[in-house]
C-alpha cells in the first residue's frame, strides 16, 4: 500500500516539494487515493492550497505550458497532412481539380459557395493559374455558411461526374460568381445552362459519394484547424483569408523555387 512520507505532512518546510510530490503522488496513483487517511488527505489539500495562494503564478505558467505544449501539438498535426503529397489532402478522389491536373505545384482551397470573400478571391484564382501553367488546383467543399451552402456543394459534387477540369471550372465560376443566395435550386440551374444530363444528376447527387469528398474536407479543416473560407494550401503553408493575388503568387513562386511557401 503507498505510504507517503511524513515530511510531506510538515507545513512550509519545503512547500515546492511538498507540492510537487502530493501532485505526483496522485496522479501516478489516483486509483489509490482512498489510501490516504482524512487526515492526510487534508493535508495535502492545505499545502497544495497554501502553496497556491502564495504563488499565484505558477497556475499562469502551468497554462501557459499548456497551451505551448496544445499549440505544438497542433502544429505537428497540421505538418503531417500538409507534409504528405500522397495523403487524402492532395489526392482529391472525390473533389474538382482544376488548372493542369498533372502540374507539380498543388493549392488547395477550402471554399464556400456563400462565402463573400471566396467570391472576391475568384479572380485572384482565375489569375494564378493563368500565370502558373504547372499549377494543379484541389477545390474543397467546406460548406460551413448555410445550408445551401451544403445543398450547392452536393450538386456542385455530383456535376463533377460530367463536368472536368476546364468545364468544371466554368461550372465553378458561375456558381461562386452568382448574387445572392447559393443552394439547390442555383446550382442546379448552373449545371442545365451547362448541358449536364439532369437525370444523371439527381441520381449522382443522391448517391454517397456526392457527400463523401464534402465529408472528406471537413473533416480535413478539422485536422487543420481550418474555421473560416477561403483558406489556402501552398507548399508547406496554410493560408488563412482573402490575401490576394500578390501573396499567393509570391508563395507559388517559392515553391516552385525551394519547395516551401517562404525560402531561407
Amino acid at each position: 500500500m503507498f505510504q507517503p512520507s511524513p515530511a510531506l505532512f510538515r507545513p512550509r518546510r519545503s512547500q515546492f516539494a511538498a507540492l510537487a510530490f502530493a501532485i505526483l503522488a496522485f496522479a501516478a496513483a489516483p486509483a489509490r487515493a482512498e489510501e490516504f487517511t482524512p487526515g492526510q488527505k487534508a493535508e495535502v489539500e492545505s499545502i497544495i492550497k497554501d502553496y497556491l495562494l502564495a504563488k499565484p503564478e505558477i497556475l499562469r505558467d502551468a497554462l501557459t505550458e499548456l497551451e505551448a505544449r496544445e499549440k505544438l501539438a497542433e502544429t505537428k498535426a497540421r505538418q503531417e497532412i500538409v507534409g504528405n503529397p500522397s495523403g487524402p489532402l492532395y489526392s482529391a478522389a472525390n473533389q474538382a481539380v482544376i488548372g493542369n491536373p498533372n502540374g507539380k505545384i498543388t493549392l488547395i482551397e477550402f471554399f464556400d459557395y456563400n462565402c463573400g470573400y471566396c467570391k472576391r478571391a475568384l479572380s485572384d484564382l482565375a489569375k494564378l493559374m493563368k500565370d502558373n501553367p504547372d499549377l494543379r488546383v484541389v477545390l474543397r467543399d467546406l460548406p460551413i455558411l448555410a445550408p445551401g451552402s451544403v445543398e450547392a456543394a452536393r450538386i456542385a459534387n455530383a456535376a463533377n461526374n460530367q463536368l472536368k477540369g476546364q468545364k468544371f471550372w466554368e461550372f465553378h465560376q458561375k456558381l461562386l460568381g452568382s448574387r445572392g443566395q447559393v443552394g439547390k435550386a442555383e446550382a442546379l440551374a448552373v449545371a442545365k445552362e451547362l448541358g449536364v444530363d439532369m437525370d444523371r444528376l439527381a441520381k449522382d447527387s443522391a448517391a454517397p459519394s456526392a457527400t463523401a469528398g464534402v465529408d472528406e474536407s471537413v473533416n480535413l479543416a478539422k485536422s487543420l484547424q481550418v474555421s473560416g473560407t477561403p483558406t489556402y494550401v501552398i507548399g508547406d503553408d496554410v493560408v488563412v483569408g482573402a490575401v490576394g493575388y500578390d501573396d499567393l503568387q509570391a508563395k507559388v513562386v517559392n515553391v516552385r523555387k525551394c519547395g516551401k511557401a517562404v525560402c531561407s
